[in-house]
Order: structure tokens, then sequence, then C-alpha cells
């Protein structure tokens, strides 16, 4: 381990600004730190409104990221009273966070790590704590205690597993004083992690630098193993006709068994397709997780192959086999994979959002590591048995956790299509449907795509969508991004060159109906099955026009394609009606601010009506102006539940037009 400990950057004047700053250092690095894990502490007098200074344990707040961490995520505890629920014999979670939040000196301040009590009796200034994987490595193995104490011998504490809280601390008491001695440097849980403490959070850092490393090489010696990094989803090879249908339905039966649409997220990488290929895959991956606060991201254990009915009865099996360790009801959280390992499919993860199954996929990267260091080289890798397991992942204080963070946007857990993505409509669309949590693929032929939507699971796709085969290619890359489609905005098209038909232009002609009719055929096509095998029901929306019921003069091209996509909208919904799929169109009319008006077709317009270019922008029945933002607006709302039971309509977003009505 590195020691990236720079005086110029830490507040060593002051503790706690000193704490917050290892505590940086230390989150800052994800061998240490997975999304939540660890915490941190130093005891530092609190001043109250009369100036009097109280001595205080200042604890990483729960929830708060130690690699992102301020000292506004540092709750301030009283520390006579932490020493007084010390001194319970027992004390039960709940009533344990009650009493830790009853001690805060500062009500507004995070509520306390559920290892406060750990920290405040550890009797030094600033106490770290991490989950490093090489500590991990070393107890996750036969003879992973007697390991540790070869490495360390008396410089360390050894603490065999219980779940955090009063008992681990309790326990902590009991062990401390016989293992301990002037000069320990950390304290090794098993299964669990790495504390190190000092004067000081300089010491309490290089403490951890000095017993990672130690691990490091100890492992490096006995346990070489060539770190793979990991590729971009974007990055994997194409997935064949074959595969495709699998993951589509494979998505639909774990957002079946989750109770609510899930996306599947490809994780393409050497270390991924190595792990897979393994002819042990079966057994090795299935033991279980690092340390148990991972349950919670990505359950105890992987989807071995595809069968999820299976996997949602052994889920089963493991809550009944667990219920009975705790007093009263219990509610069976959902049994949905949240890791897919398949030889022929590779790596994915699941989750509501495209952030919890990224988190999923960086546990289960740092996993698979230790699980082929130790299975080829230690004599095997060993969890925790399953009763240890389910404690946590029914632990009532981790799911508060999950409780206390936001509800999921309206479209979580959904993919979305959208053509025609890097302007106007077709941009707000994308961006709109990003803001209610679809994860969105952006197409467009302008490669300024790939910059449309900053939101996490966002695709820009640079394609040409005439050509022949560009409609199974993004059908290809949606499902390999996403795990399938639910949502199809078809926005792409051009207005072509305004002539009479009396000078008609076979040229022009073909270019606007084989972008906006024929690639949209062929796009469609080649979605279906992946649409019709969405869990949340698929919806298609195209970007029709007023034209339709009322064309003009000179656009006699451009008309024609859009009538004609409204005909292909009423006989598509007529045929995916029983695969649930939804198929509607919004009618807009202007709608300048996008790339169908420059300035000198909008100046030319106005002219032809004898109007002001002002006058022509608001010359419908409400005189509004109507943006992409108007469109896009509807276009969602199209896709909502709202419109559960509409197909085969169009909309129109135009202001009201005298010739329409």
């Amino acid at each position: 381990m590195n020691d990236e400990w720079d005086d110029r950057d830490a507040s060593t004047d002051d503790a706690l600004a000193a704490c917050v700053y290892c505590t940086r250092l230390i989150g800052a690095d994800p061998s240490l730190v997975l999304h939540g894990g660890g915490n941190s502490s130093v005891k530092v007098p609190f001043a109250d409104v009369t100036g009097a200074e109280i001595d205080a344990l200042w604890v990483k707040g729960s929830g708060w990221d130690m690699g992102s961490i301020e000292a506004a995520g540092f709750a301030p505890l009283r520390r006579s009273r932490l020493a007084e629920l010390l001194a319970l014999p027992s004390l039960s979670d709940p009533d344990m966070a009650r009493e830790l939040n009853g001690a805060k000196l500062d009500p507004s301040a995070p509520n306390p790590s559920v290892e406060s009590l750990l920290h405040a009796y550890l009797p030094h200034h600033c106490v770290q704590h991490s989950h490093a994987d090489k500590i991990i490595n070393l107890t996750n193995i036969d003879r992973g205690e007697q390991s540790v104490r070869e490495i360390y011998g008396d410089d360390v504490v050894v603490i065999p597993y219980v779940k955090p809280g009063f008992d681990l601390a309790r326990l902590v008491t009991e062990i401390w004083p016989d293992q301990s001695t002037d000069d320990t440097k950390g304290m090794v849980l098993l299964n669990h992690g790495l504390f190190t403490f000092g004067d000081d959070a300089r010491e309490a850092y290089l403490r951890h630098v000095e017993l990672i490393t130690r691990a490091e090489d100890w492992l490096d010696e006995r346990a070489p193993f060539t770190s793979v990094g990991r590729s971009t989803p974007t990055d994997a090879s194409p997935l064949s006709v074959e595969q495709q249908r699998v993951i589509i339905h494979l998505r639909r039966d774990i957002s079946d068994a989750a109770g609510e649409p899930m996306l599947l997220r490809r994780e393409h990488s050497e270390r991924a397709e190595a792990f897979v290929g393994r002819s042990d895959l079966a057994e090795i991956s299935t033991s279980g997780p690092l340390t148990p606060d991972h349950v919670i991201r990505t359950k105890r254990v992987p989807l071995v192959g595809t069968d999820v009915a299976a996997y949602v009865d052994a889920y089963d099996r493991y809550f009944d086999d667990n219920k009975g360790r705790y007093d009263g009801p219990l509610e069976r959280l959902d049994p949905a994979p949240r890791v897919v390992v398949d030889s022929d499919l590779g790596l994915w993860t699941a989750g509501r959002t495209w952030s919890s199954a990224e988190i999923a996929a960086d546990i289960y990267h740092h996993t698979m590591e230790v699980i082929e260091r130790s299975t080829d080289h230690l004599g095997g890798y060993q969890a925790l048995p399953a009763s240890d397991i389910f404690d946590v992942e029914y632990w009532d204080l981790e799911q508060a956790k999950l409780r206390r963070q936001p509800a999921p946007a309206s479209l979580a857990g959904q993919v979305a299509v959208v053509t025609g993505a890097a302007s106007g409509i077709g941009r707000a669309c994308a961006v709109g449907l990003a803001e209610q949590g679809a994860t969105v693929i952006g197409v467009d032929i302008d490669p300024a795509v790939g910059d449309v939507a900053a939101g996490p699971g966002y695709l820009g796709l640079a394609m040409d969508l005439t050509r022949p085969e560009a409609g199974s290619e993004l059908a290809q890359r949606a499902v390999g991004h996403g795990g399938g489609v639910d949502i199809a905005v078809l926005s792409a098209g051009i207005l072509g060159r305004s002539h009479p038909i009396a000078e008609f232009d076979l040229d022009d002609w073909q270019r606007v109906h084989r972008i906006n009719l024929e690639s949209t055929v062929a796009l469609m096509s080649a979605l279906h099955p992946a649409l019709a095998a969405s869990p949340a029901g698929g919806r298609v929306v195209a970007i029709a026009s007023k034209n339709v019921a009322a064309p003009g003069p000179g656009a006699g091209a451009y008309s024609t394609t859009k009538a004609a996509l409204m005909q292909l909208v009423r006989v598509a919904a007529l045929e995916w009606a029983p695969d649930g799929i939804r198929v509607n169109a919004v009618h807009p009319d202007a709608v300048f601010d996008t790339g169908l008006w420059s300035d000198e077709v909008l100046r030319a317009r106005a002219d032809k009506y004898a109007m002001s270019v002002e006058e022509y922008k608001r010359r419908n029945l409400l005189s509004v102006d109507i943006t992409s933002v108007d469109v896009a607006a509807g276009v969602i709302a199209l896709c909502s539940e709202a419109f559960r039971a509409t197909t085969g309509a169009g909309l129109p977003i135009d202001g009201g037009n005298e010739r329409v009505i």
C-alpha cells in the first residue's frame, strides 16, 4: 500500500480536520473501502454554546462515504455516555441506535456509525477502520487466524467474527486486555477488516499502510496474482442473436423476482472472462461474500447460469432455514440475484438503478480476485456461514441504510433508446428520460450524441441508421448495455428541400424516405424482441408531425414520410398489443429550437404567410412558444403509467392548429 500522506494537505493542527483528511485517503482506495464500508473517529472535545468543553468522540456518520466525507459527516458523541452503554451486559440493536443518537452533542449531526462503541473503547486518539481486500483475503481461508498471527505476531489483536454493533464492542472489551500491549498497532477482525489507531491521524494512517503492506507481501510471496484492469461495457464483444434472446428473458425473470424493473449490466474484462470460464465456477462462486456487509449489494451468492426460478427457490430455503434466528415475524426481501456468472454470457450485475448495478460489479471484481487467489494458492476460499450472512442481510440497522436512500425515479430500472438524440426533440427526450431515471442510449449520426446526458449509464452512439445492418447493431448494443429495451423514441428525421411536386426531385425524395421512414421500420423490427420482453411493458413513441393531418405545400417528401410513420404506428399497435407493447406518436408543430428550422427556412416560411418571424413562431391558437422540452414532456407522459391504456394514438403538441382541429 502506497503512503499518500502529504503534510501540505493535512490540517495537522486541527485534529478533526486531520481525521477527515486521513479518512478520505483511505476512502479513495477501492481496495480498502467499497461503497460505504469502513469508518473512523477522533477523540477531541466538543465546545457547547456556553463555551464549556465536553469530552467527545467524533465518529463517522452512517451513510457517509469515506472517500468524500467532510467534517459535517462526523457525529460528536458524549464519551461518558458511551462508557455507560459499554458497561451494560446486553443491548439490542434498536436500543443501541437510539442511545447513540441520544448521546449526540449536536442533534443535527448524522446518525453515528454502528461501531461507535468500539471506537469509544479503543484507548487511542484517532482510529481508522477499513475492509481491506488483502486483510480479508488473509482471513477468508481455512487457516485464516493462523496466517494473521504468523504475519503480525503481537502487533495486532485478533477478534473472531461477530456482527458489528454492541456484541462486537463487548467482545473486544473482553479480548483486548489479554492481547494488547503498548506496542499494538492494529486489530484484525476476522472476515471483516482492519482497525489501526494512533496518537494522531497520521500515525493511525501510517499503521494502516504498514499492516496492509505486510499482508500484500505475504500474499505476493505465497499467492501471486496478476491484477487485470477493468474495461468499459462498450468494449465488450458483440452478443449473438441467441445470447441477446437469453439476456432479455433473463432480465425479465430477474425483474419478476424483484417485483420491479431491473437493469442487467454487462461487465466485460479479462478478469471476468477468466473467472466465468473456470471449470469450478459453480463451486467457487457460491461460497459467500468477502464480508457480510456486501450482502445488501450483491446477495449472498450469485446466480450461476440463467435459471432464476431455481435461484429463487434456493433463496426461499435460505430464508426459511434462518428466519427463526429472529423473534417475531420477518418479511422476506426480494429474492432476485444481483450478480450473474455464466460461462457463455459472462458476468452481469442487476440493479434498480445503474449505480446499484455498478456497485455490485465493483464489489464482485474484488470478490473474484480474492476467491481465485485463495482457491489457486491458499488452500481454498472460505466465507462465513450462511447464518452470519443472513444476520447482516436482515439486520435492522443495515436495512435502515437502504430505507434512507431516496426513492428511485419513475423510470428507474428501464432502458430507453432515443434516435436523433444529438439535438432538438431527440436531445430533449434523451435528457428528460434520463432525469426520470431511465438508462438512456442516445443515437445520432452526429458524434455530439456522446455528450447529450451526463447521468449514470448514459451511452451515446454515433451511428448512421440508414445502413442495412444498423438496426440489428443498435439492438445488440442496447441489450449489451442494459439487458434489454423498454422504451424506444423514434426521433431521427430530416425536413428535406422545400419544393413543389411539379419540381419533383427523386434523390431528395428517396433520401428523406430512407432517413425518416425506412430506417425507422428496420429499427422497430430489430427492437421488437427486446420490447416484447420488457419487464415494464414495451413502449414506442414516434415523433410524427402536424403535417400528418394538415400538410403544407412544398413539403411532399417530409409530409408523406410522417403520414406513413403514423400508419406504421397504428399497424404496430395492432400487431404488438399481444406482446404488451404500446405504440403511439406525437405530432409536434412550430417547434423552432430543432435542426429542421434554420434561420433561412424560418424566414422563408414567415414570408410565405406574410408574417414576421416572431408572429409565425406563435401562430397557434394558444399563441405559445413550443419547445423541444414541451414535446419531450408529451413523449415521457406517453411512456408513463398515465397512458397505460393508450396505444395507436397520436398526441398533438402544437398549441392548437385550426387546420388540424
